[in-house]
């Protein structure tokens, strides 16, 4: 058994802190050719996660928010928001299912967010077609706080 805790949760925040990207993944998978991925992804709040999508038909994402708070957002093709919802245990709203082919993004409400994120593999990574158009640039940090500002309006 893979047992989640609050000493493996603890474990993976203090990492996301110090990452230079904000969060930090623990693969319960163990290899990234698996055909399902389940990790734990913790972020902190300033993490940017690009609006992206993903074009294969089976590529759904599951997000279940064990401890802190996101927002996550669906986006239509020009970069409008579609929608808006805030996950965690405080809102009474644990998680979604993102489907394929969605452009998608989210941004962190408060320190130590965890979330249980369960996805097909293999592990693809997202090429550039599939990463919006209409997003910061990774390197444009005042661009992405501001982004990131207006998804949690």
């Amino acid at each position: 058994m893979k047992i989640i805790d609050t000493s493996l949760l603890d474990t993976v925040s203090s990492e996301a802190r110090t990452n230079q990207r904000l969060r930090m993944n623990y693969n319960f998978h163990t290899s990234m050719e698996e055909p399902i991925h389940r990790m734990l992804n913790a972020m902190e709040p300033g993490t940017f996660v690009p609006p992206h999508r993903h074009m294969d038909p089976d590529k759904l994402e599951v997000y279940i928010v064990l401890r802190g708070s996101l927002v996550a957002v669906e986006f239509d093709e020009a970069g409008n928001i579609l929608q808006k919802v805030v996950l965690g245990p405080e809102s009474g709203r644990y998680g979604l299912e993102i489907p394929a082919r969605t452009w998608h993004s989210l941004a962190v409400l408060e320190p130590g967010t965890v979330i249980y994120e369960i996805k097909e593999g293999p592990f693809a990574p997202v090429i550039p077609e599939n990463i919006a158009p209409w997003s910061p640039d990774p390197e444009d940090k005042e661009g992405i706080a501001v982004f990131l500002e207006q998804l949690t309006k």
